[in-house]
């Protein structure tokens, strides 16, 4: 009887084995191997912001008095935003693709100040928030290393810069964006061949490589009593995540 339940158990997973290495009708069997293509794409995005605090900073008062006081800010939040944009593919090799696809991003980023040094009449630190809201035009161009194709999908691993152009305008809230960004961005996705276009959903990771806020911004506002808001922070690298759906 154990013999057979053996021998049954066997014949089973060398059954499963076979069917999950069957090949199956592929669809768009060409279509990776046009030398250029393209396609369209709508997603996700959730905004950070890395702040470094300056720490305790003296302010002159109106009076010519000096005080020490000490705010820290930071993003609290993972912020939400949606992403649309345009993809051009070109084919370098069997195995690498380079990628050019211009995309606006919608978001925000929510900053939380606490002042440590002055209270309220309740006795609390003094709280202020700044809700930042961002339109980005990115110019990404990325490598895209695929795998093997196997029957209808095909995984991948991408890397590239993007450059990004900030829409925001100017305004007199406590902090400011530079107009110019520059990014570096890593993912992976999946290739999914369908029976009449390829669907790509992409999970990417990007990270500001330069200083991203406009330390010009104070001498901008017109009241003063924000400015040591503004100073409190001394550089700020942007970060996104972004979940992307491909059409082509």
């Amino acid at each position: 009887m154990k013999l057979k339940l053996q021998i049954t158990l066997l014949l089973l997973i060398t059954a499963l084995t076979a069917t999950a290495q069957e090949r199956r009708i592929q669809y768009k069997p060409y279509i990776d191997l046009r030398p250029l293509h393209f396609g369209i794409l709508v997603g996700m995005n959730l905004q950070d912001i890395e702040l470094q605090n300056v720490g305790p900073q003296t302010i002159t008062l109106d009076d010519g008095t000096t005080v020490e006081k000490t705010i820290v800010c930071d993003d609290d939040r993972w912020n939400s935003g949606f992403s649309v944009g345009v993809l051009a593919d070109l084919r370098l090799s069997q195995h690498l693709n380079l990628r050019f696809s211009p995309t606006m991003h919608f978001g925000a980023k929510r900053l939380a100040f606490l002042n440590m040094t002055d209270r309220t009449a309740e006795g609390r630190q003094v709280e202020a928030t700044q809700h930042m809201k961002n339109t980005y035009i990115s110019l990404p161009i990325d490598l895209k290393f695929s795998a093997e194709r196997w029957n209808n999908y095909r995984p991948y691993l991408m890397a590239g810069i993007n450059p990004m152009i900030n829409l925001t305008s100017k305004n007199q809230e406590y902090i400011q964006l530079k107009r110019t960004d520059f990014f570096l961005e890593i993912g992976l996705g999946c290739d999914f061949y369908l029976p009449f276009f390829k669907l790509i959903p992409e999970l990417k990771f990007c990270y500001s490589l330069r200083d991203a806020l406009d330390h010009g911004h104070a001498d901008e506002l017109k009241d003063a009593n924000m400015r040591m808001y503004t100073n409190a922070v001394t550089s700020g690298h942007s970060k996104m995540i972004v979940l992307t759906f491909y059409f082509e």
